[in-house]
């Protein structure tokens, strides 16, 4: 990988950060009860996995005092940002009617994959980080091995039931490759669940007890029928949409094994081999990976850099 590449894959839009989770702190009994009386610190309000703005590139960050009342607090760190650095920072998870009282207007309510090429590195992570938090505890409301209901502790890095069991955040990884042929094609395939000309790379989850260079070759195959070697780490990406991390690499196909190019036709309906060429040729019919996905800029590293398409999801 050329030190633009490792350039591309280090500022990833989701991966970057200026925060100090300041994990130490979590455990202070009365945690939100002494942030609340901090003047410096700062509030991130979320609604429905948006986040209340203050223009079209940055989030608000309001002082406690003008917070909305909260269904649900988590403390998120400390800012290295240059301009609030040392501040502590809440994110605050609110129900339609506080969302309401602060604004009712769409546009001040952000989604974090629309935004993510637009933010600072601190307001990329801020989002990133609290919007998947906010996803584990609504998906994690009872413990999972004995159904109690689960209350937050810890600043919300922890739910604990009422008969002593723990339930700690958890992250889904998720291979994602850019396979390319002996022409140095690049394969892209369309999801059962997208429009028809909507195209990406190949990804799935990685399953227990197996490696990540394991997840490459088993998935490939299971999606496209193709026999793949050599997968390449490139680099990650917190994916929380809901609770993912994709981890991106390269792969080659296997000319000694067979293959049959075919869809599986549940996940994969459509898949193409392009060349630099044929991809220019058919940007005015296809849609490519937005601009906050790992998978874009994997597609970038194959092609050589930007790709110029107006038609990206």
């Amino acid at each position: 990988m050329t030190a633009e590449s490792r350039l591309r894959f280090a500022a990833l839009p989701l991966s970057r950060h200026e925060l100090d989770r300041d994990y130490l702190s979590r455990s202070r009994p009365e945690l939100f009860d002494e942030l609340w009386k901090d003047p410096a610190a700062r509030v991130l309000v979320l609604r429905k996995g948006k986040a209340l703005l203050d223009g079209p590139a940055s989030l608000a960050l309001l002082p406690t005092a003008s917070a909305p009342r909260a269904q649900l607090l988590l403390y998120l760190g400390h800012s290295l940002a240059e301009d609030t650095v040392g501040a502590p920072m809440i994110a605050a998870v609110v129900d339609e009617a506080a969302a309401a009282a602060l604004s009712e207007d769409p546009d001040d309510w952000g989604d974090l994959r629309t935004l993510s090429t637009r933010l600072s590195d601190f307001h990329a992570g801020l989002f990133t980080a609290a919007l998947a938090l906010a996803n584990w505890h609504r998906s994690h409301r009872f413990n999972p091995a004995t159904g109690a209901p689960t209350v937050p502790e810890l600043g919300g890095w922890v739910l604990r039931s009422a008969d002593g069991g723990e339930v700690f955040p958890r992250t889904d990884p998720a291979i994602i490759v850019g396979i390319v042929d002996a022409e140095d094609r690049i394969l892209l395939g369309s999801n059962a669940n997208w429009d028809s000309n909507r195209y990406s790379l190949l990804a799935g989850f990685v399953e227990p007890g197996e490696s990540l260079e394991n997840a490459v070759k088993r998935e490939v195959f299971e999606e496209s029928g193709i026999r793949v070697k050599d997968p390449v780490y490139l680099g990650s990406q917190p994916w929380p949409f809901p609770a993912s991390i994709m981890i991106g690499f390269t792969a080659t196909v296997d000319e000694e094994a067979e293959s049959v190019l075919t869809p599986d036709g549940a996940e994969i309906m459509d898949l193409r081999w392009f060349s630099r060429e044929e991809l220019d040729a058919a940007l005015t019919e296809i849609a490519l990976p937005g601009h906050s996905s790992i998978a874009r800029a994997i597609l970038e590293h194959w092609y050589g850099g930007p790709i110029d398409d107006s038609v990206a999801w």
